[in-house]
């Protein structure tokens, strides 16, 4: 079997990764977090925040495309309705992988695996809306705008004739 081009595997052929990588998430799903190694917590990742991002579409499509992933009903009815729900607010960074210790049998790197409950902080609730409230000002101000060059230009002009 040839290698694969982008990377090594995580275990012996790409069925059982892919494989690994689905029991994984299902965990992460049911638990709300879990341990494992680091370069695992690393690939399962973005097939997580891949799920997540179907799940807050919500549309039978959607369904129908996580469960070639998750084989589990229960924890794709959990993901539709509960998760989805709790990262509606967020664009994106649903998940948060945190470093431990080394595992205590074979110093293999651990980290911790976590779907991100906290809501979306206040600060940038407050510039989304500043953004929101520029983009609807902005025509509202080009008018005052095309003035404004004479205004600036005048003080300009009275600045020249005080220097000669």
């Amino acid at each position: 079997m040839p290698t694969p081009k982008k990377g090594p595997r995580l275990a012996s052929s790409p069925a059982h990764e892919r494989l690994m990588l689905a029991n994984m998430a299902t965990s992460l799903f049911q638990h709300g977090r879990i341990t494992t190694t680091l370069p695992k917590a690393k690939r399962l990742r973005p097939l997580a925040e891949r799920l997540i991002t179907f799940a807050k579409r919500g549309d039978l499509h959607s369904r129908r495309r996580v469960m070639r992933v998750i084989r589990n009903k229960s924890v794709v009815h959990v993901l539709f309705t509960e998760i989805a729900e709790q990262m509606e607010q967020r664009e994106g960074g649903y998940t948060r992988i945190v470093k431990i210790a080394p595992r205590q049998g074979d110093n293999a790197p651990a980290a911790i695996i976590e779907l991100v409950t906290e809501p979306v902080s206040a600060k940038q609730a407050v510039v989304k809306e500043a953004e929101a409230a520029t983009k609807v000002a902005a025509p509202a101000e080009e008018a005052p705008a095309t003035e404004a060059p004479a205004e600036t230009a005048a003080p300009a002009e009275a600045e020249a004739e005080k220097a000669e």
